[in-house]
């Protein structure tokens, strides 16, 4: 795999430059939604090798003081204590966060907008604790007949009842901790208080999928659908582009349906639309730091069929339905995607079958892979990591780089005083029983720097990980699909994996 296949450099330097000539357009005053992570886009980098994971952070660092940050969350996710499914921590707990990471690296946080607002004991003291740390927060209502009834929409009754948010920077932007926070609505409301008010600011949507400028059957953006295949939705041709300028561009349903809603308000506030088109609202230059499109099409295809192996496991749970998952197998079907693509699966479910345990394979950047089985020391994760860490650093695989002396007393640790079940050496307690040998053993401070190296690579797992140890995969940047099935239930065994 190319890991260049995406000009980086070039990509931060011309969504920089758009999204400046975006704020000039509107008069120097743009509100910019923006969607997605701006942290950690582990998608974008999966299928744009080259990509970095906090583009987006470094394009807003860029432009730090010329903006400052919204941040936008429905109050019913703060009633229900919503739960981020890929961090497990609730929205509250979220949006403190990114507050404190926000201002941590300088940036000004002009306030935190409680959408769809009603009082509760739970709206009332998360806005009481924000605000004990000096964080303006901003109530939004929901109003009847949204997004339909544009004479109420854009009204004293509509988006008029909204509290108003004086911004001073030109750009503004607006972030989430999640999808259907009301980042949209509050942009729409802060353009009509600023219309009442004589200034005219515009407002933009910065995402980066689907590139607008691909095919619409690019693997990129059907790699799009396969992420969102729980949430519905399709890549579409933009009807409003292709009538506008006689040529083709893509973007997602629920945009293009959206559009001549928004348009209508856009006429509303201004007696005219900024826009003709939901593509010509966007910034996404993404499409233009292409470099090796055959590159870019193997690295989506890897993630489609990484998608249905997702969605696999989510069935499986139950959090997925059956619709979900024919969706995935289709949308891996209609690129010639095929399991085969990937040959940790293979590797990992074969010896598992001889093994008779559950077993993870790792793929080297040579091609080679690593596997790692349940033993009564270790998980499989924990047995994989270090075999890979090993072949990396050149170390004969006999020689062992952990003692007993080190891993029992851990061992003892879990079963005894910490009462668990399970006393096998997860990934994350492998690692730092391996940094303590380091520190006496030149091999095992070898096998330590390779470390870093397994972020990118590819890997398959015999069975549902442990949550701990699909956590510390994570982390290290593995690229993980999980065989859909419950170890435990095939092969009896008295320790669970």
């Amino acid at each position: 795999m190319k890991e260049h296949a995406f000009d980086n450099e070039y990509y931060l330097s011309i969504q920089r430059e758009n999204i400046l000539k975006r704020i000039e357009q509107f008069e120097n005053k743009l509100y910019l939604e923006v969607g997605g992570k701006l942290f950690d886009d582990n998608h974008a980098s999966r299928v744009l090798p080259g990509f970095a994971k906090d583009d987006k952070f470094k394009i807003l660092l860029s432009l730090k003081d010329q903006l400052e940050i919204l941040i936008v969350v429905n109050s019913e996710d703060i009633t229900k204590r919503k739960i981020r499914s890929d961090t497990g921590i609730t929205y509250d707990v979220e949006v403190e966060r990114l507050v404190l990471t926000y201002k941590a690296q300088g940036f000004k946080v002009a306030g935190v907008i409680l959408s769809m607002y009603e009082d509760n004991p739970n709206t009332l003291v998360f806005t009481k604790h924000l605000r004990s740390f000096k964080v303006p927060v901003y109530h939004h209502y929901r109003i009847k007949g949204y997004p339909e009834n544009i004479s109420l929409i854009v009204s004293e009754q509509g988006l008029g009842k909204n509290e108003y948010i004086k911004t001073e920077r030109p750009l503004v932007v607006v972030t989430a901790p999640g999808p259907g926070s009301g980042k949209l609505a509050t942009c729409l409301s802060q353009l009509y208080h600023d219309h009442k008010r004589g200034i005219k600011s515009g407002y933009a949507k910065y995402e980066t999928f689907p590139v607008w400028n691909l095919p619409l059957n690019h693997p990129v953006n059907i790699a799009y659908e396969a992420a969102t295949v729980d949430l519905g939705d399709v890549n579409v041709i933009d009807p409003y582009y292709l009538e506008k300028t006689g040529n083709i561009a893509v973007n997602y349903n629920r945009d293009v349906e959206a559009f001549p809603l928004l348009k209508a308000i856009f006429e509303k506030i201004y007696g005219e639309s900024p826009y003709h088109s939901p593509t010509h609202m966007g910034v996404n230059m993404v499409g233009y730091a292409i470099k090796d499109d055959e590159a870019i099409r193997k690295a989506s295809c890897q993630e489609i069929v990484r998608r249905y192996y997702e969605s696999l496991k989510n069935n499986l749970l139950g959090s997925y339905s059956d619709e979900m998952v024919t969706r995935s197998q289709l949308l891996m079907q209609r690129v010639g995607a095929d399991i085969a693509d990937r040959p940790v699966i293979a590797r990992a479910n074969s010896y598992s079958e001889k093994v008779k345990v559950p077993v993870l394979a790792i793929e080297l950047r040579d091609g080679t892979i690593i596997t790692g089985k349940r033993s009564e020391l270790l998980s499989a994760t924990s047995a994989a990591i270090l075999n890979a860490l090993k072949k990396m650093a050149n170390i004969d695989d006999k020689i062992p780089l952990l003692s007993r002396g080190v891993i029992e007393p851990i061992q003892t640790l879990k079963t005894e005083s910490l009462k668990n079940i399970n006393p096998k050496i997860r990934a994350e307690e492998i690692l730092i029983a391996l940094a303590i040998q380091a520190i006496t053993n030149p091999l095992a401070e070898l096998a330590l720097s390779k470390l870093n190296e397994l972020d990118g690579l590819e890997a398959h797992s015999s069975s549902i990980l442990a949550a701990a140890d699909l956590k510390t995969l994570n982390k290290l940047g593995l690229r993980v699909t999980e065989e859909p099935q419950n170890f435990v239930t095939k092969i009896i065994t008295k320790i669970p994996e």
